[in-house]
């Protein structure tokens, strides 16, 4: 791919931001041009800044252009939600139409991953050089320095785990190149490839990471052991169902190493359930259950005005907002999932407010803050946003099961996730069969990881797509349409790339 790395700037971009053990925003960010590179690498600080710059850059792939996160995990599966037209067509994405001029010019490019990429690439190459007498201001050289080195290589393998989700096939670069702008032109790799390098990244930063923070200012959003475990478990999941799609048939091995992932991270990662009670408390940020996840909060002045949540919001839960959010909660959506009694369940009455029936309102993300409080104006969310937690973890033990096919197991999963949020749920039964169980774990999904960025990846891998998503006929899914186009921008800069293989002559 031709100057991959010519996307931080024009050369060697160092997001030189404050101390991660400071007050000040943690993700805060200042460019360095190349000139500044034999300056720089000196010092412990030196490496906290150009990590802080990796998660700033990590942060801005993830919430660019609509909140692409939520847009890839969440929105294609359109009976979760409806996007209005308001003129960009972004709600083209919910008819299985990515070829929209927006959504291709932006969604469909993949620069800001590399941008993160390359950060990652240029901090192991350097930390990994700089000596204990460099390091001398901490008082652990050997672990500070794996410790940067850990995270870098977690940013970059979650970077390259979120693409290969959304295009399969990717370019693969781990070298962090001395002149950007002459770096070498690279075809798309093989989504088997960069499956392989994720988990090699993965089981890297394992022997780096500690299970607990130095620094209890970096918990949750920094990684740790815990972080790349659940990254880990995700990934073995989507290897072991999407690897090959002719088949519906998972790979046991990876199933396998899911489990086995799993049981190590919840008995060694010191995390527990939220009570019900603060339920709430969990998307604000820095919970009990929360594994990794990344900086939003208005404690540190970052909070986000274009926060996925409001989009969901109106005039009743921020100050001058309208009445017509332009997302919605599907009414089926409510209706199929909490029906009955099951609106007594914690995370309808938490999440939903059904007032206006036809356009529910989701406010899993209200947090509102406002900057001028005498007035209520200048609203922000302080919501972080929540990559893996405990109760995603536990769920995925009962997907696991069923694939080893112990029913019993996953029913026993589901059931207790329905019996901890409702006084009375209404539990599977034990005559249901195994196809029964996993509608029911889907179910069980759509209403625990609501709006978290997992739903339509979680349909993928249990075939459950056809429940939800119209559009996606077998057809398409077994030939891969599920991924994204390429924006033909790209093809350009680089003429060794090719296009998805579905969208060839579509776009």
């Amino acid at each position: 791919m031709k100057k991959i790395n010519q996307y931080i700037l024009s050369g060697l971009m160092l997001l030189a931001a404050t101390s991660l053990f400071s007050c000040k925003k943690l993700l805060e960010q200042e460019p360095k041009n190349s000139t500044y590179q034999e300056a720089f690498w000196k010092t412990a600080a030196d490496a906290r800044s150009a990590i802080a710059g990796n998660y700033g850059l990590l942060r801005t792939a993830m919430l660019d252009k609509n909140n692409r996160y939520y847009m890839y995990g969440d929105a294609i599966a359109k009976n979760y939600f409806t996007i209005q037209y308001t003129g960009d067509g972004l709600e083209g994405i919910q008819n299985g139409d990515f070829t929209f001029q927006y959504n291709l010019n932006s969604l469909a490019n993949y620069t800001l991953y590399y941008k993160t990429i390359a950060m990652s690439n240029i901090v192991i190459a350097n930390v990994s050089k700089m000596t204990d007498a460099q390091l001398k201001d901490v008082d652990n050289p050997g672990k500070f320095r794996n410790n940067i080195l850990g995270q870098a290589l977690f940013i970059r393998a979650l970077s390259y785990f979120m693409m290969t989700r959304v295009w399969g096939d990717v370019p693969l670069v781990t070298v962090a190149y001395d002149d950007p702008i002459n770096a070498p032109q690279l075809p798309r790799s093989p989504k088997a490839d960069i499956m392989k390098q994720i988990e090699t990244d993965c089981h890297n930063a394992i022997n780096m990471l500690s299970w607990g923070y130095t620094d209890q200012g970096d918990a949750h959003v920094m990684a740790n052991k815990g972080s790349v475990y659940a990254l880990l478990a995700h990934l073995y999941l989507w290897r072991a169902t999407m690897s090959n799609v002719a088949t519906d048939a998972p790979n046991m091995t990876d199933v396998n190493s899911a489990d086995t992932t799993i049981t190590t991270l919840v008995a060694k990662g010191g995390y527990t359930l939220t009570d019900t009670a603060n339920y709430k408390s969990i998307f604000i940020g820095r919970s009990s259950e929360s594994i990794f996840e990344v900086n939003m909060s208005e404690n540190t002045l970052e909070g986000s005005y274009d926060h996925i949540g409001t989009y969901f919001l109106n005039g009743s839960y921020i100050n001058q907002y309208g009445n017509n959010p332009r997302f919605y909660t599907v009414p089926r959506f409510l209706s199929q999932n909490f029906a009955d009694n099951d609106t007594l369940d914690v995370r309808y009455k938490k999440n939903f407010d059904a007032s206006n029936p036809e356009k529910p309102v989701c406010f899993k993300y209200a947090n509102v803050i406002y900057r001028n409080p005498a007035q209520k104006l200048n609203a922000y969310l302080s919501n972080n946003m929540v990559v893996f937690r405990l109760s995603d973890m536990i769920l995925l033990k009962a997907e696991i099961a069923l694939y080893k096919g112990d029913v019993a197991t996953a029913r026993n999963i589901i059931n207790a996730s329905r019996t901890r949020h409702n006084v009375n749920p209404t539990l599977v039964d034990a005559s249901e069969s195994a196809s029964d169980v996993m509608d029911e774990y889907i179910i069980e999904r759509g209403r625990e990881m609501y709006l978290e960025g997992h739903l339509y990846y979680d349909l993928l891998r249990t075939r459950r797509y056809g429940n939800v998503i119209d559009w996606l006929t077998t057809s398409r899914f077994r030939q891969e349409g599920f991924y994204w186009p390429v924006d033909p921008a790209l093809f350009r800069q680089n003429p060794l790339l090719k296009q998805t293989t579905y969208w060839l002559g579509k776009v």
